[in-house]
């Protein structure tokens, strides 16, 4: 049976991009180290993924196989044009780099707000409900926490504004009191004054009274 020959390009399917990633790495790098034992070359491999996590492979060590290359691209920079070709090469690597990822990250957030699902497989679809119920209980939780802060500050001004507003009743009702006090103090002097009055007032009339008896010639009662 004749293998079918796989075209070279981008795979939309992230999980199958994934396990493809995956393969080709570990095959690469075993390529590498049978390069390295039968030729006895110095190798180095650095990959990054997609998701950008490093992955690499060195037959000895990767910092001084790193120094050697530098040593050696130094040397091939002495021209001035060839080092402007360079750094233009290299932005235009990055930059092709940047919008990949850009593109990728862009997607996978429209699949976030349920766009483009079309396309996905049932382990991609269940895979993404969870990243989204994850969200969604992060939110949660942290609405649940902002929502009793605000009750507990609530309760806080209700019990300050409960304690305020006795101290203005007993401060109100000590006010009532004295003032009833000083009332009844200024009440009892001129009822002692009206009694006083009254009885030098019914005294000088029998003192009157006396008077004109004599005057008369009228019997004076004993």
């Amino acid at each position: 049976m004749v293998r079918q020959k796989i075209q070279i390009k981008k795979i939309d399917n992230l999980t199958a991009r994934q396990v493809t990633f995956s393969k080709r790495r570990r095959g690469l790098f075993k390529k590498a180290q049978e390069l390295s034992t039968l030729c006895d070359a110095d190798i180095g491999l650095i990959v990054f993924s997609a998701t950008g996590k490093l992955f690499e492979y060195s037959s000895s060590s990767m910092m001084q196989l790193i120094d050697k290359h530098k040593v050696h691209s130094d040397r091939d920079m002495d021209s001035p044009d060839q080092l402007q070709s360079f750094n233009l090469q290299s932005e235009k690597k990055n930059y092709g780099i940047l919008s990949r990822e850009f593109a990728e990250k862009n997607r996978e957030l429209r699949q976030l707000n349920g766009e483009e699902l079309q396309g996905l497989g049932l382990e991609e679809l269940m895979k993404l409900e969870k990243i989204v119920e994850g969200g969604i209980s992060r939110v949660m939780k942290i609405k649940g926490e902002k929502f009793m802060r605000e009750i507990s500050s609530l309760k806080k001004k209700e019990a300050q504004l409960q304690e305020e507003n006795s101290q203005l009743k007993k401060q109100s009702e000590a006010r009532l009191n004295e003032v009833e006090g000083h009332n009844a103090i200024e009440g009892g002097h001129s009822a002692d004054s009206i009694t006083t009055n009254h009885s030098l007032v019914n005294g000088h009339l029998d003192y009157i009274d006396s008077v004109t008896s004599l005057k008369l010639g009228l019997p004076i009662p004993y």
